[in-house]
């Protein structure tokens, strides 16, 4: 821990995350739910009241402020990342935060809805948290841990450096973006206004854990156009289009090729969302490799099972597009090493053992490595995410703040 720091971070996340901040996927706004500003607001408040006098929040929902360097060598602008935003995939909406003070390795049972046990056998890692204080929500919604522990861990490293300016540093840049759930993160950013050499977001999971690799990934949409007609006079007319999509999705691989079959650097080919009628129906898949190159050979492969059934039904067709969505940030971070090297010295600074780990997702680095500014990820803590079970042990974030603190003194110990 920082020596003579009384830490924040859990209060900040606890305050936080009470804020319903969900994104929408199915949004055509920047960003996809105005709920989102809330938090962004109130962060750019805070960063104001704490000294930073160009923070503020734009029209989308972005953060932006600046932490001055007091370094007199030239060192490269860092940011620090983290998205606002929670998972649709579970309500974020009044979230009740429990802090229970000494974790003893027993079951804990949500109040607000009792079936929902977390245990130390279905989550091993809580092993390590034994006598530690974890945070969890209440039973009926997540936690909010992704990504709102990056936030608070990015907030606490600011308010730690402005209350201790021995520390030597460059500049850094504090950056919060909505929207990372839904694929949009990323979307409206301002890379000029940003004005950062190099960052890192803050947006993974166990302490330790170092993530330079993500999937490439594609979307491909599968439109299946039939033929309708009236069904008590059919025969002979009909083209189901919804019974032919059906087809193609019984002959996916039930043994590979799938995220519940596959792990490690496997990648698979997901359907998503399936709509329509009779007349059109949609299938709408992900493609996720961790070699870009494995992308075009799965919808490939994917494209020519769909043709194999749609050859069956000569009336019908089919149109079959692809769109790329984010790739893998390791082709960028192995242009630049000492982005990672530093970053590993930071956690050994910290009495921590790095372990790396490809990221079977991706995140805003994805993206912003190929923006020209190369991001690879740092652990917060966050575990069980996107559920009613979520929750994060205290001792990580502290850690996560404390690795923050020593990585900006490396960036300014290595320049000149």
């Amino acid at each position: 821990m920082l020596n003579g720091y009384s830490s924040t971070v859990a209060e900040r996340f606890m305050r936080y995350v009470q804020l319903d901040t969900q994104s929408d996927p199915h949004s055509t706004t920047h960003p996809s739910t105005e709920k989102q500003k809330d938090l962004s607001r109130l962060l750019a408040t805070e960063l104001q009241q704490m000294g930073l006098a160009d923070a503020h929040m734009d029209e989308y929902g972005y953060v932006y402020a600046t932490v001055p360097s007091n370094s007199g060598k030239t060192v490269p602008v860092i940011c620090f990342c983290s998205h606002v935003d929670t998972a649709p995939d579970c309500s974020g909406k009044g979230v009740k935060p429990i802090l229970h003070a000494s974790y003893q390795g027993e079951a804990i049972v949500l109040p607000d809805d009792t079936t929902q046990v977390i245990r130390m056998e279905d989550y091993p890692y809580l092993k390590k948290h034994i006598g530690n204080p974890i945070i969890t929500a209440s039973g009926l919604t997540l936690l909010g841990a992704d990504d709102k522990a990056g936030v608070a861990e990015i907030m606490e490293l600011v308010q730690y450096l402005l209350h201790h300016p021995e520390i030597e540093h460059g500049t850094l840049k504090i950056l919060f973006t909505p929207d990372e759930e839904v694929g949009m993160g990323t979307a409206k950013l301002d890379m000029q206004k940003l004005g950062a050499d190099f960052a890192y977001t803050l947006d993974g999971g166990e302490l330790g854990t170092f993530e330079d690799e993500t999937f490439s990934a594609d979307g491909v949409i599968l439109t299946i156009h039939g033929v309708s007609a009236h069904p008590g006079y059919a025969k002979g007319t009909l083209v189901n289009a919804l019974k032919i999509a059906g087809e193609i999705l019984a002959l996916l691989p039930k043994q590979e090729w799938s995220p519940e079959t596959t792990s490690g650097k496997q990648g698979f080919v997901h359907p998503l969302r399936f709509e329509g009628q009779a007349e059109q129906a949609t299938i709408e898949f992900i493609i996720r490799d961790f070699d870009t190159r494995q992308l075009a050979i799965h919808e490939a492969r994917l494209q020519d099972l769909a043709s194999t059934v749609l050859a069956n039904h000569p009336k019908a067709r089919m149109e079959f597009s692809i769109t790329e969505q984010y790739r893998n940030m390791k082709e960028i971070l192995d242009q630049y090493p000492h982005i990672s090297d530093y970053a590993k010295e930071a956690y050994e600074r910290a009495g921590i053992t790095v372990v790396k780990e490809p990221i079977r997702g991706g995140t805003d680095g994805s993206r912003l490595s190929f923006m020209g500014l190369p991001c690879p990820n740092i652990f917060t803590g966050m575990q069980a995410i996107h559920s009613k079970h979520e929750w994060i042990g205290v001792r990580d974030m502290e850690k996560a703040v404390e690795v923050l603190v020593n990585l900006v003194q490396i960036w300014a110990e290595k320049s000149v």
